[in-house]
């Protein structure tokens, strides 16, 4: 009876595999299955409901990091003359993801049915973006897949590399402001009511700026603590709602690029992406139109976005891509005149990726510098408060003192 059956096999390897596949019956797909090299452990009919976890299945985000080192080695293959599902097969058996294996197996059996590269990649945007996609689909037209899928690799690996930088930029102040946080509060609760309780009981007088400290430390300590830890919890619920919306994101990445000190590696961050993305669109043969709206989408700020709305407006009315950006704020005259450059000599691509490699040299600057910024902020910060809660506490030791006397 023909219907959609779940199956679990096992490749050549060992790894264990689950999907769901149309067929006329159980016993066909699994003789298809095993002609596709895979030994079979169980088919069964699929029941109401589990196309729905196929699809939790797939919904699963893949890291970047896998789909840039699939890219690679797909490329190297296709361009050692592998078949395109032979490739597919091999990746699936030795990608070290397993729902990134999952979705290679279901894009060689979309391509086998006889769709595109392309068709079956873009059913998986949890791994494949729009971008990717994008390229791939021109790579197949143009008869460059290698070399598309190469250019692919090393945006997803230039991209990567980035954020890494930025990320581990900011690992130590975030480590020492959290370590710094947890001390204080420490410092709050549990050793300032005894200082306080101590010299109660020696029946002196508090200082007016130890009665506030005190004063906190009973708030945090009692249900205060409770109150403002439900307070961050719902403003960060809150936050992240309201930047769920377009309308919040566009506010909130307006507000990020006016920030003081870091707003200006925001803006070079997102420009470089956006002469990267466009550059590598338009040396993989995507047409100017395509390249623009991809690339709105990928610049990760919606001020961008809107920006480069009106320049594929411009450009659907014939204007060029370097006079609607010269129009807006957020384009500084480096970027116009290079691009207004590259359409005047028809090397618009090789001009886009020399100034997202000026942005990236930007960006990794901005980065030290933020980090050579941020340690001496954290330690007046550190020293200030914890400066406060001693002064805080010993002003009522010199009484003490007093009255033991």
């Amino acid at each position: 009876m023909a219907g959609t059956y779940t199956y679990v096999v096992r490749d050549s390897t060992g790894r264990e595999i689950t999907g769901s596949l149309e067929a006329d019956s159980a016993d066909v797909l699994a003789a298809k299955l095993r002609q596709m090299g895979y030994y079979v452990i169980s088919v069964e009919e699929a029941k109401v409901g589990l196309g729905k976890k196929e699809i939790h299945l797939f919904g699963v985000k893949v890291k970047k990091q896998d789909v840039a080192i699939f890219t690679r080695q797909f490329a190297t293959m296709i361009n050692a003359g592998l078949p395109l599902i032979k490739c597919l097969s091999v990746l699936a058996q030795q990608t070290e993801s397993s729902t990134l294996a999952n979705i290679i197996v279901d894009c060689q059996r979309e391509v086998e049915a006889g769709r595109s590269l392309s068709e079956a990649l873009a059913k998986h945007p949890e791994a494949f973006s729009n971008l990717y996609v994008s390229m791939v689909r021109a790579g197949e037209l143009g008869g460059m897949l290698d070399d598309v899928l190469l250019r692919i690799a090393s945006q997803l690996e230039r991209e990567m590399e980035i954020r890494k930088k930025i990320k581990s930029a900011m690992t130590y102040p975030v480590a020492v402001l959290g370590l710094s946080l947890v001390l204080l509060a420490a410092m709050i609760i549990f050793v300032v009511p005894k200082f306080a309780a101590m010299f109660t009981e020696l029946g002196g007088e508090l200082p007016s700026f130890t009665k506030m400290l005190v004063g906190v430390s009973r708030f945090v300590g009692g249900w205060g603590g409770l109150l403002i830890i439900a307070i961050v919890i719902a403003l960060v619920i809150g936050f992240r709602r309201f930047r769920a919306t377009p309308g919040g994101r566009l506010i909130v990445d307006r507000i990020k690029l006016k920030l003081p000190i870091v707003g200006s590696l925001f803006h070079k961050y997102a420009l470089s992406r956006f002469s990267r993305t466009l550059g590598t669109l338009l040396s993989s043969g995507v047409p100017i139109l395509g390249a623009l709206e991809i690339t709105g989408e990928t610049t990760g700020n919606m001020v961008l976005t809107k920006a480069l709305e009106n320049v594929r407006a411009g450009v659907k009315e014939g204007e060029t891509i370097a006079r609607p950006l010269s129009a807006s704020p957020l384009f500084p005259p480096m970027v116009t005149q290079m691009i207004a450059i590259g359409e005047e000599t028809g090397a618009l691509d090789v001009m886009l990726n020399k100034v997202s490699e000026f942005y990236d040299s930007e960006v990794n600057a901005a980065v030290e510098s933020l980090t050579s910024l941020l340690e001496p902020l954290m330690i007046v910060f550190l020293g200030g408060t914890v400066g406060t809660i001693v002064i805080a506490l010993y002003l009522p030791v010199f009484r003490v003192i007093t009255l033991i006397k």
